[in-house]
C-alpha cells in the first residue's frame, strides 16, 4: 500500500486557497451613461405639479381603467407566444446558473475495471512472468479539483448569473411591450369604431341631402349635375364604410393573435371619446430609467456578462493548478481483489498546467473578449440614450396633441353648425349645393381628425407609461 505525505498535501491546498481570491480583471462597475437631469418636455410646471412621480411599479390594472382592455392584456400575458418563449429562456438560463455554481466543487467518479490479456509466447511479458495471460482487477474512487486561482470559475459563475438576469429582464421587456401593443391595438379598434359611427351619420346626412336635391330637381331648382354629384358622393361614403369595416376585422384579428387566440370578434362597450387621455403621473428623472426600464437592465446584464467572460478569457492565459487523487482496491487475481488491506492503493498528485503553444490563440480570444465587452458598453449607452429620447418624445407628444385636440374640438363645433346653416340656406334658395357638400365634407374631416387626435393622445400616454418602464409586475 502506497503512503502519501498528507501534511504536504494540506500545505499545497492552503497555498492554493490563499491565491483563490485573485482575479485577472477588475470588478464590474456600471458605466456612466451621461444622462441629463431632466427630460426635454418635462420642464413645464403644469402637469408635474399635480401628478405623482412615476415609480416604475405601477401595474397595468391601475393604469388602464377599461375592463375590456384589461381582459385583453390579461389574455395576452397568459397566452402570448413571445412571452412564453421568454419564460423558456429564463428556465434555460436558470439551469445554466445552477450548473455554474458547481464549478468549485471537486469531481468524484467511481470506476470498476477488469481486464484479461493474452500475451505472445515470445513477448517480453511472457518471458518475464512465465504466464500466457495476465488479469487485472481495479475498483477505485477518482477525485479531482482545480483551484480557482485567477478567477476563471468565479467569472464563469458571474457570466451565468448575468445571463440569467438578462433573460429575466428580457421577459419584463417583452411583458412591457406586449401591454403597450395590446393597448395601442385596442385604441386603434375604438378609433375605427368612431370613424364608422361618424361616417354612417355622414351617410345618413348625405342621403337626406340627396332626397332634398331630387325634390328640388323635380321643381327645376337644381340641375341634374348637382344630383349626380351628390349621388356619387353618397356611393363614396358607402365605400368608405366598407373599408372601415374591413379595417375593424383586420384589427380584431391582430389583437386576437396578440392574445394567443384564433381570430375572432372582440366585444367592447366603451367608446373612444369616453376614455380619458389625461396624464396621471410625472416622469420623474431620467436616472430612474436605469432601474425601471427592463431593456436598459437587459443591456446592462449583457455588459456584465461580457465583462465576466473577459475575465474567463484572461484567466486562461495563466497556469492552472489542479489536484487529483485516486484510492481503491487492485489485484491481479479476482480472489485477492477484496483481500484488505493488501489490495488497497492510493494516489495523490498535484499539477500545474501552463499553455505554451496555445498562447497566441488564447491571447487573441482574450482581446476579442475585450472588444465584445466594449461593444456591449456602447450598446448599453445607446439603449439608455434611446430610452431618454422615447420618454421625451412621449412628453412632447402629449403636450402638443392636447393643444391640437382642443383646437380641433372648437373647429368641429363650428363646422357642425355650418352644416345646419348650409342646409337651411339651401332650402331657402340662398346657397347652392356645392356649399352644402363642402360644409358636410369639412365637418366630416373635423370629426374624424378629432377622433384620431384623441386616439393619438391615448397612445402617447401609453407610450410614456411603457417608455418609463411600466407594464410589468
Amino acid at each position: 500500500m502506497n503512503r502519501t505525505r498528507v501534511p504536504g498535501i494540506f500545505l499545497i491546498l492552503m497555498f492554493l486557497l490563499m491565491f483563490s481570491a485573485c482575479s485577472t480583471v477588475e470588478e464590474y462597475a456600471q458605466p456612466d451613461p451621461g444622462i441629463p437631469g431632466m427630460y426635454r418636455g418635462a420642464d413645464k410646471p403644469d402637469s408635474a405639479s399635480v401628478a405623482a412621480p412615476f415609480s416604475g411599479t405601477v401595474p397595468y390594472r391601475a393604469f388602464f381603467v377599461d375592463p375590456t382592455l384589461i381582459n385583453l392584456i390579461d389574455a395576452a400575458i397568459e397566452n402570448n407566444h413571445d412571452l412564453q418563449v421568454a419564460v423558456k429562456n429564463i428556465e434555460y438560463a436558470s439551469l445554466a446558473l445552477k450548473q455554474s455554481k458547481l464549478g468549485n466543487i471537486p469531481t468524484l467518479d467511481f470506476q470498476v475495471r477488469g481486464s484479461r490479456s493474452t500475451t505472445s509466447d515470445y513477448s517480453s511479458t511472457a518471458l518475464s512472468t512465465g504466464e500466457e495471460s495476465i488479469e487485472d482487477y481495479n475498483a477505485s474512487f477518482l477525485l479531482s479539483w482545480e483551484a480557482d486561482i485567477w478567477g476563471k470559475i468565479r467569472n464563469t459563475r458571474k457570466a451565468a448569473l448575468a445571463e440569467y438576469l438578462r433573460t429575466v429582464e428580457a421577459r419584463k421587456a417583452v411583458h412591457t411591450r406586449l401591454v403597450a401593443d395590446v393597448a395601442v391595438g385596442y385604441y386603434n379598434l375604438l378609433l375605427l369604431d368612431a370613424q364608422l359611427d361618424v361616417t354612417k351619420k355622414n351617410l345618413a346626412l348625405a342621403e337626406t341631402t340627396l332626397s332634398m336635391m331630387r325634390l328640388q330637381y323635380d321643381a327645376g331648382l337644381v340641375t341634374s349635375l348637382a344630383v349626380e354629384q351628390q349621388e356619387a358622393r353618397t356611393f363614396g361614403i358607402q365605400s368608405s364604410i366598407a373599408g372601415i369595416e374591413q379595417g375593424i376585422a383586420v384589427q380584431e384579428n391582430a389583437l386576437s393573435v396578440l392574445c394567443g387566440r384564433m381570430p375572432e370578434r372582440i366585444a367592447r362597450t366603451a367608446k373612444l371619446s369616453e376614455l380619458s387621455a389625461e396624464n396621471s403621473f410625472s416622469p420623474g428623472v431620467p436616472a430612474l430609467l436605469l432601474s425601471n426600464r427592463p431593456d436598459v437592465k437587459t443591456a446592462e446584464m449583457a455588459l456584465m456578462k461580457a465583462h465576466a467572460e473577459s475575465g474567463v478569457a484572461s484567466a486562461k492565459l495563466y497556469p492552472s493548478f489542479s489536484i487529483s487523487a485516486e484510492a481503491g482496491a487492485n489485484a491481479l487475481e479476482a480472489s485477492d481483489w477484496f483481500n484488505f488491506p493488501g489490495s488497497l492503493f492510493s494516489f495523490v498528485q498535484g499539477a500545474v498546467l501552463q499553455p505554451v503553444f496555445q498562447q497566441g490563440k488564447l491571447r487573441t480570444a482574450y482581446k476579442q473578449s475585450k472588444v465584445a465587452r466594449d461593444k456591449e458598453e456602447i450598446l448599453f449607452r445607446k439603449v439608455v440614450l434611446d430610452a431618454v429620447r422615447e420618454v421625451s418624445d412621449a412628453l412632447v407628444a402629449i403636450q402638443k396633441l392636447e393643444n391640437r385636440e382642443k383646437a380641433v374640438e372648437k373647429q368641429e363645433r363650428i363646422l357642425r353648425q355650418s352644416v345646419d346653416n348650409a342646409n337651411f340656406l339651401f332650402k331657402s334658395g340662398l346657397a347652392d349645393y356645392l356649399e352644402v357638400i363642402t360644409a358636410q365634407s369639412n365637418a366630416l374631416d373635423a370629426s374624424l381628425s378629432l377622433a384620431d387626435l384623441h386616439r393619438q393622445r391615448l397612445n402617447a400616454r401609453t407610450e410614456l407609461y411603457r417608455a418609463l418602464g411600466g407594464g410589468w409586475e
